[in-house]
């Protein structure tokens, strides 16, 4: 791994003055709240224990005196949802000459928006579930058809699963558009693909070892990922050797594909024959005890430190 790795443990002295004094921004006020605030504790824990002078910035609706009142040399973006991961954050810190980790302004904003990912997507070949845009007018039966019988709906700009639904007929799908609408204006409802579902964590350009998500439930819902306890992780991921590469390939293709930079998580479904789907992008993932690029950090022979050390040195302005 040492193609990936800037930062080594312990760090030195000019190291620690190269960072200066970092800002963790967590917290916000988006539906993924909670998830941040334990992100940002994390991280900053990791960052301390490693000799970096880190201080939490809780981030409400006064970021933009808290960031100036910080006094911060260079930022750790913790914020999930909208305000964190869309564009906001990276936005204001870009006006203050603020390095920041991950993805800019416009690749932040477009990873964000699942349909504008998604025709993104469709438009540089590649692949994606088939999908359409629902809204009060929609015509149930003839959606849930041409999707295939049964689908995921997703408001457009949330993370974490949250406003999310199986469905598998007409009523259903209304339903589920009701509840999604609730979270965003923008829903899509999304062909189901039946196979596996993986995650490849980026990290400065890099794909880590893909995880394939095992659970019980219908799919991987907000109680899979940061409350249940028979969540399975597979890591090696089961592939072989050509098909991981394959997968890999397509997260890297996606993630260059939208600009991103820094660290990314890109979600894939993989079909019964093999061929693999591209779900979304995260710019900002979690990095709770649940969370999903520490594992695979950890099994390419990071150290969470290390993990959160290598993210931050590719803080950009």
């Amino acid at each position: 791994m040492s193609e990936i790795e800037f930062y080594t443990l312990p760090i030195s002295v000019d190291q620690r003055e190269t960072l200066g004094r970092v800002g963790v921004l967590f917290g916000g006020n988006s539906a993924e709240r909670e998830i941040s605030l334990q992100s940002g504790a994390a991280v900053l824990n990791a960052l301390q224990a490693a000799g970096v002078n880190a201080v939490p910035v809780e981030v409400n609706n006064n970021a933009v005196d808290q960031i100036r009142e910080a006094n911060i040399d260079r930022a750790f973006i913790a914020l999930h949802g909208v305000g964190g991961e869309d564009g906001r954050i990276q936005s204001l810190l870009s006006f203050f000459s603020i390095p920041f980790t991950g993805s800019g302004v416009q690749a932040s904003a477009i990873a964000m928006d699942k349909l504008l990912s998604k025709q993104l997507w469709r438009g540089v070949g590649l692949s994606t579930p088939n999908f359409s845009v629902l809204n009060d007018d929609s015509d149930w039966s003839v959606e849930i058809e041409q999707l295939g019988g049964s689908a995921m709906v997703k408001p457009s700009h949330e993370g974490s699963s949250l406003g999310m639904s199986f469905v598998q007929s007409a009523q259903e799908l209304e339903n589920a558009y009701q509840t999604a609408k609730q979270y965003d204006t923008s829903v899509i409802a999304e062909q189901f693909i039946i196979g596996a579902e993986y995650t490849v964590a980026i990290l400065n350009g890099i794909a880590l070892p893909p995880i394939k998500l095992e659970t019980d439930h219908t799919f991987y819902d907000y109680d899979a990922k940061y409350l249940a306890n028979d969540t399975r992780y597979v890591c090696p991921c089961g592939l072989d050797s050509e098909q991981e590469e394959s997968l890999k390939s397509l997260a890297v293709s996606a993630y260059q594909s939208v600009n991103c930079s820094g660290w990314a998580r890109v979600d894939v479904m993989a079909d019964r024959n093999g061929n693999f789907y591209l779900l979304e992008i995260n710019t900002v993932p979690g990095m709770t005890s649940h969370s999903l690029v520490p594992m695979a950090a950890k099994q390419a022979g990071l150290s969470f430190e290390q993990l959160v050390l290598n993210i931050l040195a590719g803080a950009r302005a």
